[in-house]
């Protein structure tokens, strides 16, 4: 079994999450896959499978004779897919012998190499896309497939290990993944999560994240009669928009650089209302950035003597870096295993936000692990059975390393 073959049928289970729902899971068509995995974790034999009340999947594999005493390890993946684009009905190409080109999809969009130029990195391996209608899934069901195999393989191979924890969390695209995440049942004393880009990167810092959410009060009368009376709240609203940096926009920034990122916007005269994520890796330059959108909404309440504009601020998780520094043996083992695959690891900062990231926060240090795949999100999102086989043996070689070090 190849964790491609998986990936396959996984991508097919519609698994879209929905900010607005207001549920957990926040999409029931979460628990569809949720069972699935639950039934191949029994079948490969695993104990203390369970799919609980929230769609969290769980299981254990115990350590081999001798090993108890190596420390646990958990390998987290997420369910949900991205609802940046459609996640229904995804229907995966593959290219064998994949030649390094420009790609046309199914729907006649094209893939080129001009802008995205790993693609000639991917020749002559399997070229796996959508149809271009859909996102393919591989954040992070390639991350799924990826530890199912693992864990397979090395029940297969009779290889001793200590304690393997698995769990596969719902909503982590939203910002959910961690909220109901069991850690008294999953004992794990150390994980990762497989939900990083390219097989040879290894991601333990990330974003300082916070939303901000602007209630703009206008006052609406009939234009005919509105000089000296009407205040229009979307105009109020693009004026305090005006007032955010404009080059510390995510289409200006890259590495670790900070932003403001205005995610949505809906208005009539009488109330408008922005959405904004805001993002740092470092914490004062963070917490300087959430002063800035403050003091923004004083500065227009100011011009106009009136509480117009309302900021809701609210922290939605921490970069993990401060939480993996006194254990960066979780790094080193991962350098060390993507090197024995043949692989310069690369150390990348995460431009975003993962369930390890809050993990890390509540007691259980978790850093990333690429699953392979490319352009997360949109109608180009791909990946390679080539890359997701190197990601497998990343985990069995991190597994060996802690098996036979005994850290």
């Amino acid at each position: 079994m190849r964790a491609y073959e998986l990936f396959l049928d996984y991508v097919k289970v519609h698994t879209t999450s929905d900010e607005n729902s207001g549920t957990h899971p926040s999409f029931d068509g979460e628990f569809a896959l949720a069972r699935r995995l639950a039934d191949k974790l029994n079948e490969l034999g695993l104990e203390q499978v369970k799919v609980d009340d929230k769609c969290y999947v769980y299981g254990w594999l115990p350590a081999t004779a001798g090993c108890e005493e190596v420390p646990a390890l958990g390998f987290i993946a997420h369910m949900d897919t991205s609802n940046e684009a459609s996640g229904e009905n995804v229907t995966p190409v593959i290219y064998n012998n994949y030649d390094g080109k420009d790609v046309t999809l199914k729907n006649g969009k094209v893939m080129s190499t001009k802008v995205f130029p790993f693609l000639s990195e991917l020749a002559g391996e399997t070229l796996i896309t959508s149809d271009g209608n859909t996102l393919l899934g591989a954040d992070d069901k390639a991350g799924i497939a990826e530890i199912i195999t693992a864990v397979s393989e090395l029940i297969e191979s009779g290889e001793p290990h200590g304690d393997i924890w698995v769990g596969f969390t719902p909503d982590e695209e939203i910002g959910e993944g961690a909220d109901f995440f069991d850690l008294d049942y999953f004992k794990a004393q150390y994980a990762y999560t497989v939900d990083g880009g390219d097989v040879n990167c290894i991601e333990y810092e990330n974003f300082n994240a916070a939303s901000a959410v602007i209630t703009v009060s206008g006052v609406s009368v009939h234009p005919g009669t509105a000089k000296d009376v009407m205040i229009n709240s979307q105009n109020v609203a693009m004026e305090f928009h005006a007032l955010l940096p404009q080059k510390e926009r995510p289409e200006h920034t890259e590495d670790r650089e900070g932003f403001y990122h205005l995610t949505d916007m809906k208005g009539r005269v009488s109330e408008t209302v922005l959405s904004y994520i805001i993002r740092d890796h470092d914490r004062v330059n963070f917490e300087k950035r959430k002063q800035v959108v403050a003091q923004a909404a004083e500065t227009i309440n100011k011009k106009y003597g009136a509480e117009l504009v309302k900021a809701d601020i609210e922290d939605s998780y921490f970069n993990m870096l401060e939480k993996i520094e006194p254990h960066m043996h979780l790094v080193e083992n991962a350098r060390k295993a993507i090197a024995a695959n043949g692989m310069q690891p690369i150390d990348v900062p995460i431009r975003g936000g993962t369930d390890g990231a809050r993990l890390s926060y509540e007691g259980l240090p978790c850093p990333n692990l690429g699953t392979g795949g490319f352009n997360f999100h949109g109608c180009f999102e791909c990946i390679t059975a080539e890359r997701m086989d190197k990601s497998v043996a990343v985990i069995r070689e991190i597994i060996r390393l802690y098996t036979k070090n005994n850290y």
